[in-house]
């Protein structure tokens, strides 16, 4: 799900940090999409608000554009919609957390936060902080505001 705000060349777009430690000092090609899996059959859409709830704590909410879907280097289908919108004032990330060994093969499991970090970039910024896989959806969210 992307939430964006304002238009043309003043659109900005907001992205989610991966948690963990895999991910804690890389910045530029790992921001994503708030994104989850579905599972076979599910309604899309509902996965994505599901999904954007999970990472961000709050639910999207206005007229969702369908975005498609594009295929990251993973092998994983990703669906998206756009929604235009804002956070809220004084918003404050909540995200889902998940459990795993760290350091490896220290025995030690420790809980990281799927999402550190939700910040809007304007387009430029964007394109170079988002997984590249995902950038064809910026793109598509660009031809629709034309």
């Amino acid at each position: 799900m992307i939430l964006f705000r304002g238009h043309d060349r003043d659109l900005e777009i907001l992205l989610v940090h991966p948690g963990g430690p895999f991910f804690a000092k890389r910045d530029e090609g790992v921001w994503s999409i708030p994104k989850g899996e579905a599972m076979p059959g599910e309604d899309l859409l509902k996965r994505a608000k599901i999904e954007f709830q999970e990472e961000l704590g709050i639910p999207p909410r206005g007229d969702f554009i369908a975005l498609g879907s594009i295929l990251q280097k993973g092998g994983k289908a990703v669906h998206a919609w756009a929604v235009e919108g804002e956070l809220p004032p004084g918003f404050q990330l909540r995200s889902n957390s998940f459990t795993m060994e760290w350091p490896p093969r220290s025995g030690i499991r420790q809980v990281f936060p799927e999402v550190d970090r939700a910040e809007f970039f304007g387009v430029k910024d964007a394109r170079r902080k988002i997984n590249p896989a995902q950038g064809e959806l910026i793109e598509r969210l660009l031809a629709r505001q034309r």
